[in-house]
């Protein structure tokens, strides 16, 4: 089983059009355009009967004290924490691939609708909602796909890990506004097989593109 994009290479940074955040001269960081990337798949084992998608980053901060600040780093040996930028189930398998700008174009302020999703999917709560809670502005149920935004400080680049699972039910065991947490624990003992690809970005112009 192969997970492979059109838009991201496995090891390469991800281009800023699929990012949420993207690089300001002035300001260190603005709202990019945050098109959601081109999935595809092949080589899927049988008795599969739906995939389901996530793209975590394990390289977020744990304390959120020194984050875009302008007199300090994020240090690399802080302890880091995974967060959720994309969680998708009941994908066809027979669809092939999920085209890219299909399930987000653009940053929508305080979130786009679900768990209902595109190509007859669900959608789960990706990790801004925890992000922007209490925020007057962007505060709301982030569903579905929002790109990378690392701090502008951290002296590391973020990983993007796209993980689709082939499982052996039709309809994911889970229901509602489920988080990342809730369904890789639904979805245990249901996986056929999986696939990895892992890309990078940063918003810390110090370090390597």
């Amino acid at each position: 089983m192969r997970v492979s994009s059109h838009n991201l290479t496995d090891g390469r940074v991800i281009p800023e059009i699929h990012a949420f955040g993207a690089p300001d001269a002035d300001a260190h960081m603005c709202l990019g355009r945050n098109l959601s990337p081109h999935v595809e798949w092949s080589g899927l084992p049988a008795g599969v009967k739906s995939l389901a998608l996530v793209c975590h980053d394990p390289d977020v901060p744990s304390r959120m004290g020194d984050v875009n600040r302008e007199d300090r780093e994020i240090p690399a040996d802080l302890p880091r924490i995974v967060f959720y930028h994309w969680l998708v189930v009941d994908i066809d398998p027979a669809l092939g691939e999920l085209p890219e700008g299909v399930f987000s174009d653009g940053v929508t302020a305080r979130g786009k609708d679900g768990p209902e999703g595109p190509l007859g999917t669900r959608q789960g709560l990706n990790t801004y909602t925890d992000m922007f809670a209490g925020d007057n502005e962007m505060e709301g149920r982030y569903f579905g796909y929002d790109g990378p935004c690392p701090p502008w400080n951290d002296s590391i680049v973020h990983r993007y890990v796209f993980t689709l699972y082939a499982l052996d039910v039709e309809r994911a065991p889970v229901e509602g506004a489920f988080r990342g947490g809730e369904l890789l624990d639904a979805i245990e003992g249901r996986i056929v097989d999986q696939a990895v690809l892992t890309a990078t970005y940063s918003l810390n112009p110090r370090l390597p593109a």
